[in-house]
């Protein structure tokens, strides 16, 4: 993107952030499904996400190539403030009296789609990792940032970058250890989520 159209995004030209959102929507979706499991909850938060990036249109640099790195640093604080939000709301509910007992749908968790199951076991292993560590793995493994563009994303250091992503990798290593037990590696191993092998390389050292 030109200085031209961060500067009229800035000024709030809405045509300008309307091709913003056709351009970037569907990266800033995927990342946050792969965040969240849940499609329908995605689709809140990057509503959600544009409209903080409307408000905040003033703190885009007027600097830069990709606007997409601001984009997902916002849908990350998008995130924090959801899961805090369920976090107060799962307390709440607790503290309700026991609710009746519901029918037993079985029968239809039992037909959901495969790649809904995947997306649920990933995200669960996901979540075992430190918040930092988990906003990491998924800027530059599964959005394909590059390690200055989540540093730009996040706000931090490269190298605090390199070693969140460093930490992470290793404690998805050592859960599939756990699950599965001692494997050899092939000529290809890369990270293992879910029983499959997932190549969790960023875009950057994939370049190399």
């Amino acid at each position: 993107m030109n200085l031209s159209q961060r500067a009229r995004i800035r000024a709030g030209d809405a045509a300008t952030f309307g091709q913003l959102f056709e351009d970037h929507a569907g990266a800033v979706y995927r990342h946050v499904v792969r965040n969240t499991g849940s499609w329908s909850v995605a689709e809140d938060i990057v509503s959600l996400t544009f409209l903080e990036a409307w408000r905040l249109r003033e703190k885009l640099r007027p600097e830069g190539d990709s606007v997409l790195p601001w984009l997902l640093g916002i849908a990350v604080n998008v995130l924090r403030n959801t899961r805090r939000a369920a976090r107060r709301h799962a307390a709440a509910l607790i503290r309700l009296p026991p609710a009746e007992a519901m029918p037993d749908f079985a029968d239809e968790i039992v037909n959901r789609m495969h790649d809904s199951e995947q997306l649920t076991a990933a995200t669960a292993a996901l979540n075992r990792l430190r918040p930092a560590e988990r906003e990491v793995f998924t800027l530059c493994v599964w959005s394909g940032l590059d390690y200055a563009q989540a540093a730009e994303a996040l706000g931090v250091p490269i190298g605090t970058v390199r070693s969140r992503l460093s930490r992470a990798r290793t404690r998805l290593r050592e859960m599939t250890t756990e699950v599965s037990g001692p494997r050899e590696p092939g000529p290809d191993s890369g990270q293992v989520l879910d029983g499959r092998t997932d190549a969790a390389r960023s875009n950057q050292e994939r370049n190399r």
